[in-house]
C-alpha cells in the first residue's frame, strides 16, 4: 500500500494500531443517521491520513438488502463473521428499546470483545450491548429521554444521563443522533491524537469537541438569534485570548447583559459556568501544545491563562490524570517525521 502521506499536501504520520479494522453492525430497520456517522467518519478514503488510518467493512444482521429509514436499501460487506474480527464494532441504533437481539449478534459482539475489540454503540445500540450483557458494572449513556428506561431495565449498569459520550475503555457509547459524531472524533483523538481528530472534524464542518453535556439540550428554549449571536461573539473572544481572564461583570457587559440574565443562558447554551467553560478551553489548548509544540511548559501554561505552571499541572492531571510532561511524552511525538 502506498504511503500517501509523501504525497498529500498537509499530511500526518500516524501510529499503527493492533487492529485498524472498524466494522459498524448493519440489520433490517437500520437507524440510517447514526450508521451514516459512522460511514462518514471511518469509512471514507482519507489519504491524508496516511497508511494507518482505519480499514472499514459493513457486517449484515439479516439477509440482504436491509431496510434502512425510509426504505434505504443497504449493502453490506459480509455477515457477522466480520464484527468476530473487528478492533471497533460500533452498534448504531436498535430497532427499538424493548426489541429483541437476535443471538447470533450477542455471541458475535460477545466474542469480539473477548478478542479485545472495542464496543461501541450511538443512541439505543447501547440497549444491544446491555443485552449482550457487556455492559454490567460499566457506565453508558444514550439519548436522555431513555436513560430512565435502561437504567430500570438493567440496574446493573452506571447509567449516566447528562454527558455526550461514555468513555468506559473497551466499551463506549454516545447520546442521541449527532453525539456520535462526538463520540466518534473523540476515539480519533483516543487513538491518533487531537491534530487527526481536528483534520476530519475541519472537513466535516463540526466542532472538534462540544463543551457542556445532554443537559444543555433537555426542556430549553432555543435562544435568539441576537442573543446567540451575542454569547458567540464572547466565547469566540474568550478562545482567540486564553490569557486574558475576565471577571463575570466584564463577561456579562461583552454580552450586552445583565450579570443574573449572563449567567443563566450562558449555562443554557453551554450546560456549564463560564469558569469551568474556560478551565475545559484551556485545557484542550494545552493538550494541543504539548501534542504539536516543543513549547517549555512554562509558556504553555502562559499563552493558555494560567495563573502558574502549578496551575496548569494540577487541573491537567485532574482531567487526563497525567503530568503535562508525562502526556507529551506519551503522545508529543505521534506525528513528527
Amino acid at each position: 500500500m502506498p504511503n500517501f502521506a509523501k504525497f498529500v499536501p498537509n499530511s500526518i504520520v500516524l501510529p499503527r494500531l493492533p487492529n485498524p479494522l472498524v466494522v459498524v453492525v448493519a440489520y433490517d430497520g437500520l437507524c440510517t443517521f447514526e450508521f451514516a456517522i459512522a460511514v462518514e467518519i471511518f469509512g471514507l478514503e482519507r489519504p491524508e491520513m496516511g497508511s494507518n488510518w482505519y480499514r472499514f467493512a459493513v457486517a449484515a444482521l439479516e439477509a440482504e438488502p436491509l431496510r434502512g429509514t425510509a426504505g434505504i436499501r443497504i449493502l453490506a460487506d459480509g455477515g457477522c463473521d466480520l464484527i468476530e474480527q473487528a478492533g471497533t464494532v460500533i452498534v448504531p441504533g436498535w430497532r427499538g428499546l424493548d426489541a429483541p437481539v437476535p443471538d447470533r449478534l450477542v455471541e458475535a459482539l460477545r466474542l469480539a470483545h473477548r478478542n479485545g475489540a472495542r464496543i461501541m454503540s450511538i443512541c439505543s445500540g447501547v440497549m444491544v450491548m446491555a443485552a449482550a450483557g457487556l455492559l454490567h458494572g460499566r457506565k453508558a449513556t444514550l439519548h436522555w429521554q431513555h436513560a430512565r428506561h435502561l437504567a430500570q431495565r438493567y440496574p446493573q449498569v452506571t447509567v449516566l444521563p447528562d454527558v455526550l459520550y461514555v468513555d468506559d475503555g473497551d466499551i463506549l457509547s454516545s447520546a442521541g443522533g449527532a453525539a456520535g459524531i462526538d463520540l466518534c472524533l473523540h476515539l480519533i483523538r483516543r487513538d491518533f491524537g487531537t491534530r487527526a481528530a481536528n483534520m476530519v472534524a475541519r472537513r466535516m464542518i463540526v466542532q472538534p469537541h462540544r463543551e457542556g453535556g445532554q443537559a444543555q439540550f433537555v426542556d430549553r428554549a432555543v435562544p435568539s438569534v441576537h442573543e446567540g449571536g451575542r454569547l458567540g461573539k464572547l466565547l469566540d473572544q474568550m478562545r482567540s485570548d486564553l490569557a486574558t481572564t475576565y471577571s463575570i461583570p466584564e463577561m456579562a457587559e461583552i454580552a450586552g447583559m445583565s450579570r443574573r440574565t449572563f449567567l443563566r443562558r450562558f449555562e443554557a447554551a453551554t450546560g456549564t459556568t463560564p469558569a469551568k467553560w474556560l478551565n475545559s478551553v484551556r485545557l484542550s489548548k494545552v493538550v494541543d501544545l504539548l501534542e504539536n509544540t516543543y513549547d517549555p511548559i512554562e509558556d504553555v501554561a502562559r499563552v493558555t491563562g494560567f495563573a502558574s505552571t502549578s496551575a496548569m499541572r494540577h487541573q491537567f492531571r485532574r482531567q487526563y490524570a497525567l503530568a503535562p510532561a508525562a502526556y507529551r511524552k506519551a503522545f508529543g511525538d505521534r506525528f513528527k517525521s
